[in-house]
């Protein structure tokens, strides 16, 4: 792989907490291993502070090799992506995931509007910048993805090629009105179902106080509930995020999270605690609040070049058990079929956590598509 060479960064009004701190290493077998003989790569924890926004981050590999960014969603931290980026990193890569606005050690403003996914993309953005700007590799993971697919469609120069893995682009903002005629009806009848597999998306913008507050009660237990691996007698049923309006609430009538332990074949110890301790500073709320913006998501959104169509390399990776964002036999997939040029769908025998849940096939299907494009 011929590593592109790094530009100094240089912007008025950076500020970058270079500190070397080193972020503590998963327990044994849970990455994905890289080369026999070769030690796992050292995640440094970072912050980037500009007038607008601090973004803190997790670095790894050399400086100089070709950049990759990493990109979270719901309801994570930028700690998912350990096992991928010790194996890229390895490979010669320069690794970058921060935490997203409202998570971790990054800003959390206060204001609904400001989780919107413009001010997101322009996070990102100023990051990319201070990293010197070279075309990226963008790796995204449910909220992630749909900000990787956002930069990439407004900023096309910042990417060599975007991954994509559980949620699909959506040209036109993933947002209510654009995922909720999408729904399989054979699954979830109009009567019975009206949001579909989006109800409990629905239930944010109708009881946005009451969801957080559930969540808040028990943020480990919310959290190790929330992370669960997937289950192939799940597919072609109704999701239960179908039926929280019903149940007044993601935990029904007892308005919090049951006593779970955390799945430590998800999250390696050391890495949920860290997680649970970053949301029991901060709560969901911020979290949550991506969910509030779908009229100016779409706006945002017809604001791209040629209507959003990506002509860089995508792969979509897709959880065969995901009963939320699987585009296997129904339409959720249409939009990016159209909207991308160069695109590529691989499946993993998985649910939504595919990061967590698949961790080396991830790395091997990226590799793989990574060589095939020339990339």
């Amino acid at each position: 792989m011929n590593a592109p060479s790094r530009p100094q960064a240089s912007a008025a009004g950076l500020t970058c907490d270079s500190r070397s701190t080193p972020v503590g290493t998963a327990a044994a077998g849970a990455s994905a291993s890289p080369a026999p003989g070769t030690p796992a790569a050292q995640l440094v924890s970072r912050n980037l502070s500009t007038p607008r926004h601090t973004t803190h981050y997790l670095e790894s590999g050399p400086a100089d090799g070709p950049l990759m960014m990493f990109l979270h969603g719901w309801p994570e931290l930028s700690l998912i992506w350990r096992a991928q980026m010790e194996a890229f990193a390895a490979d010669g890569w320069h690794c970058i995931a921060p935490d997203m606005r409202g998570y971790g050690r990054s800003s959390a403003p206060a204001a609904i509007s400001a989780y919107a996914n413009e001010h997101v993309v322009t996070d990102m953005a100023e990051l990319h910048d201070h990293l010197g700007g070279q075309p990226a590799i963008w790796v995204g993971h449910d909220w992630g993805s749909v900000i990787a697919g956002a930069l990439v469609a407004h900023q096309p120069g910042r990417s060599r090629g975007v991954v994509l893995v559980s949620v699909p682009y959506f040209p036109d903002a993933n947002a209510l009105p654009t995922l909720v005629p999408l729904v399989d009806r054979a699954i979830y009848s109009v009567e019975r179902y009206p949001d579909g597999q989006w109800d409990y998306y629905r239930y944010y913008t109708t009881h946005f106080q009451a969801a957080v507050a559930d969540l808040d009660a028990d943020k480990a237990a919310s959290l190790a509930s929330i992370y669960r691996r997937g289950d192939p007698a799940a597919i072609g049923q109704p999701s239960p995020n179908a039926s929280v309006t019903r149940r007044g609430g993601r935990f029904g009538a007892a308005h919090r999270a049951p006593p779970t332990e955390p799945d430590p074949a998800l999250w390696p110890a050391a890495d949920f605690d860290a997680l649970a301790r970053a949301f029991d500073q901060n709560g969901f709320r911020a979290p949550c609040a991506w969910y509030l913006n779908d009229d100016a998501n779409i706006a945002y959104a017809r604001t791209a070049p040629n209507g959003g169509r990506i002509t860089q390399p995508v792969l979509f990776v897709n959880g065969d058990y995901d009963q939320i964002n699987s585009i296997s036999g129904n339409r959720l997939g249409d939009p990016m079929r159209a909207a991308c040029a160069d695109l590529s769908v691989t499946c993993l025998p998985g649910a939504h956590w595919l990061p967590l849940e698949c961790k080396a096939e991830l790395v091997e299907i990226i590799r793989s598509w990574l060589h095939d494009k020339a990339l």
